[in-house]
């Protein structure tokens, strides 16, 4: 439809991620308060640095999975996979492939590059990952 845009998320896929990003959070600060006073003290500053950290390193590759997404407008795809965003003019996508079994759908470029469409994984529903793909299979000019 032309001047509408659609965004597709992850399903399940995300929920799991911040779902594990606030258990981990709360685990932490459950075992932390829970240790005594003077176990506590016998923490050295490097060790709490190196658990948190690890802790932090975790949260930020799971706040990448979730953030994951597929925006599409009547110009351009808008794919973010974990970090990185890609901006794909219509004018350059040659189609999506998604076999049987696929974890998720690939777009395809005229010059043959692909691009993962992390945000629509195949565990969500290979029904409601397949009308999407078929929205944007229409969208190709």
């Amino acid at each position: 439809m032309p001047g509408v845009s659609t965004t597709y998320r992850p399903g399940g896929t995300r929920y799991v991620a911040y779902g594990s990003c606030v258990a981990l959070v709360a685990m932490s600060v459950a075992v932390t308060l829970a240790l005594p006073a003077d176990i506590r003290a016998q923490v050295t500053l490097s060790q709490a640095l190196t658990l948190y950290g690890s802790i932090a390193v975790f949260l930020v590759i799971l706040h990448g999975i979730g953030r994951s997404r597929v925006t599409v407008d009547d110009d351009e795809l808008e794919v973010v996979n974990g970090f990185r965003t890609h901006h794909v003019p219509w004018s350059r996508v040659r189609g999506f492939a998604f076999g049987e079994g696929a974890p998720w759908p690939t777009l395809v470029t005229v010059d043959d590059e692909r691009l993962m469409l992390f945000a629509l994984q195949g565990s969500s529903g290979h029904g409601r990952v397949r009308d999407a793909v078929d929205d944007l299979v229409r969208r190709v000019p």
